[in-house]
């Protein structure tokens, strides 16, 4: 046996050592540090280099359960600064100040949509937001506007902020997500005239500073909750990310009734 193996443990204590993956990844990601440590001479930490490599190379599948296990640290430690934040920020996102709800206004149930009006999974996800709240007359939703993919998707949610001005958000958020295809600005109006809003107006309400507040107060909160992508939902203190089924949108619905 070397050197290492006999001053500080025997060979089955190393096979034990090392057969934890924290401590292999430790010992690779940390061996500058044991070239520092006193009790270590610069041949013993080359030896211990070995001994990490080739325990690796004979039993190559614990990198892959290291990766796995520190993808599930990470999404965990993720998961707890999400709740930790949506509680701060919880009058924020229940009650933002453009007032952008749509079914029950005093819901005992709120649900939070972050979107996007360009966003194809927004798009097919609309239908079961909208089938919930008319077969659940309790329930709330909070959209937050949050345009991401382009200049387009601010353009529309500029005019979509504007149309309050009329009292028309809901039919024209409708109309925006319904769309078959992209929209541009030109879409954009015509679509709004559809649902009768008067469009010269609604382009001079665009250009009130204001929205561009909302929007950018939308991508503040966003960012920190660590929202990257559209749709995403909060159901409670629970950030879900992408699009659901009607059977799992219910469920979060529920459970957040069973709460309380």
């Amino acid at each position: 046996m070397n050197l290492i193996l006999s001053r500080h443990m025997s060979s089955r204590a190393v096979a034990r050592h090392l057969g934890g993956f924290a401590v292999i990844i430790g010992a690779l990601l940390h061996t500058s540090a044991f070239a520092d440590d006193e009790n270590f001479s610069a041949s013993e930490t080359q030896q211990i280099k070995g001994l990490v490599r080739e325990y690796i190379l004979e039993n190559p599948e614990i990198i892959a359960e290291a990766i796995t296990l520190l993808q599930a640290k990470q999404d965990t430690a993720k998961s707890d600064r999400q709740r930790a934040n949506i509680a701060q920020l919880q009058p924020a996102l229940r009650n933002p100040p453009e007032n952008t709800v749509i079914g029950n206004p005093d819901g005992n149930v709120t649900v939070v949509e972050f979107f996007d009006y360009n966003c194809g999974y927004c798009k097919s996800m609309f239908e079961t937001v909208l089938d919930t709240i008319q077969d659940d007359k309790e329930l709330r939703l909070v959209l937050i506007e949050f345009p991401i993919l382009g200049p387009n998707s601010v353009v529309a949610s500029k005019a979509a902020l504007a149309s309050r001005n009329q009292n028309m958000y809901g039919p024209f958020h409708q109309a925006m997500l319904t769309h078959r295809g992209a929209l541009n600005e030109s879409v954009i109006m015509t679509l709004a005239r559809g649902v009768g809003l008067d469009v010269d107006q609604l382009k001079a309400d665009m250009k009130d500073p204001s929205i561009e507040e909302i929007i950018d107060r939308n991508r503040a909160i966003a960012q920190q909750l660590e929202i990257n992508g559209t749709p995403a939902f909060i159901v409670g203190d629970s950030l879900v990310p992408g699009a659901v089924s009607r059977e799992q949108f219910d469920q979060l619905i529920e459970q957040e009734k069973s709460r309380g």
